[in-house]
Formats: C-alpha cells, structure tokens, sequence
C-alpha cells in the first residue's frame, strides 16, 4: 500500500481493506465511494476475528476434549495463537489506515539504533 499523501495511496488502501473483509463486501458500491466506511467495517471484520480466535482458544479444551485427541488439541490450540497473533495485527494495520483516511497524518521519525550492550 502506498504511503498516506502519496499518489494513488487511497486507491490502494482501499483495495487493501477489501482484502481484510469478506468477498461479499467488494459489491457494495458505498464502501468504494466512501473508503472511510469500509475501513470502519474492515475494523468491525477484523476485531470480530481477534475476539473468536481469543474465545476459541479460551473454550477449546473443554468444548473438543471428548472429540479429539489431545495432540490434535495442540494444534488448534497453535491455530488459535496464530491466528489470533495475525489478527491483532491487521487491527492493528486497519486502525492505522482508518485514522489516515480520517485525515491524520504523522511524521516519520528515523529509528534510534539500540545502545550497545
């Protein structure tokens, strides 16, 4: 995605949050003429993500333990964490994209690098 104040960068940013939502959303002529909304609902998708991936890993023992074997609950224990780790992420990415297409701007700070140890 380009930079906020870039050339084209609204046009990639909404391909972008398309990209985070369900496929259904592309036909919504609204959230094409208004990115604002769609980085909004993008936001909503996203965050309803992060919350079933934390209930999911919260409930999972107790509502598969008759179900699976317990290796198999190691994995989707790890799907869980994965896929929780990724979402808080993209919310993350969303929110910031949202805030820009809201017209905040920030400059960029060089990175100080770490002291020696």
């Amino acid at each position: 995605m380009r930079p906020p104040g870039e050339a084209g960068w609204e046009e990639t940013a909404v391909a972008w949050l398309f990209d985070q939502c369900p496929p259904g959303y592309r036909n919504h002529d609204v959230l094409r003429a208004f990115p604002v909304i769609l980085a909004r609902l993008a936001h909503q998708h996203v965050s309803a993500a992060l919350a079933a991936a934390r209930d999911g890993y919260g409930t999972a023992r107790l509502d598969l333990r008759d179900a699976v074997p317990v290796h198999a609950m190691d994995g989707v224990l790890r799907m869980y964490e994965y896929e929780g780790s990724r979402a808080a992420a993209t919310e993350r990415a969303v929110d910031l994209v949202e805030r820009a297409l809201a017209g905040e701007r920030w400059n960029a700070r060089p990175r100080t690098p770490d002291p020696p140890d």
